[in-house]
């Protein structure tokens, strides 16, 4: 009896492994299977931005064409020319120095702030 209860013992014991081993390896094969399919979206979604951002870099290069040189002189005119002001202006609107252009155009300035708010 006891053999039998021994037998009986290690054979439960076996079974439970065998059935420990059989669920790893559907656990392991729904990970493989899940890494898997990320990995597919991954590719997919990295393809669908690739293509978005070019029609967007198509979609702009339609609307915002090339500006012209006599343009991009301008701008660059432009912002060499605020780099050049912006320490007068900064030193104005914090109160460390008058106004930066002259007292005519500040009058001016003043006049044109007092009549819109008039509006």
């Amino acid at each position: 009896m006891k053999k039998f209860f021994i037998f009986s013992r290690v054979s439960q014991r076996l079974t439970l492994l065998q059935q420990m081993k059989n669920k790893f390896g559907e656990q392991n094969t729904a990970k493989a299977s899940q890494r898997q399919a990320a990995n597919t979206a991954f590719k997919r979604n990295l393809s669908l931005l690739k293509d978005i951002e070019a029609a967007e870099k198509s979609l702009q290069t339609r609307i915002h064409p090339h500006p012209l040189p006599e343009v991009l002189s301008l701008e660059t005119r432009y912002w060499a020319s605020v780099e050049e002001y912006i320490p007068k202006w900064e030193q104005f609107l914090l109160g460390r120095a008058p106004y930066p252009i002259g007292v005519e155009n500040q009058n001016e300035a003043e006049n044109t702030i007092q009549n819109k708010a008039k509006q």
